[in-house]
């Protein structure tokens, strides 16, 4: 439930400008988790969520971005929590995720800012990866085999 949890924080504030752990217990609420501020406290916590601010003095949330590459812990795990398999047709990445988890994983493919990946899009729990070159869809493939065959 935490994994499925704060993958959908994930997604919410790459989604929406969320400023108080108020508005994004309101948020996770309505998505169908019940959780508390306390909850969503330790949340943003374990995520290492900051906030930046937008024009007109307001705040979001954002992930704090640690690793120059993108390769951060958080997005690591849910990339192996959520994936399931995929497959490749010419240059367009399929991946399948756990139902729920195709959006956060797909933030996670795009937060490792691969030169080869031109950008992906997420239904539930299907992902299709635009990628430059047949060449670059299989080195791809290879990446996320290499960080989701590694468990802690």
């Amino acid at each position: 439930m935490k994994v499925s949890r704060h993958a959908k924080i994930i997604e919410l504030i790459s989604q929406y400008d969320i400023e108080t752990q108020e508005e994004l217990a309101e948020y996770l609420n309505n998505a169908g988790f019940k959780v508390t501020q306390a909850t969503v406290s330790r949340d943003i916590r374990d995520l290492k969520l900051t906030k930046v601010s937008l024009n007109g003095g307001k705040q979001k949330y954002v992930i704090h971005r640690q690793d120059e590459d993108g390769m951060s812990e958080k997005y690591i795990r849910v990339l192996r929590d959520g994936y399931m398999s995929m497959d490749m047709a010419q240059n367009i990445l399929v991946i399948k995720t756990v139902s729920g988890m195709a959006m956060a994983v797909a933030v996670a493919v795009d937060a490792m800012k691969w030169n080869e990946v031109v950008g992906c899009i997420a239904g539930d729990d299907t992902i299709m990866c635009a990628i430059r070159t047949v060449e670059d869809t299989v080195t791809v493939m290879d990446k996320i085999r290499k960080i989701v065959s590694k468990k802690d």
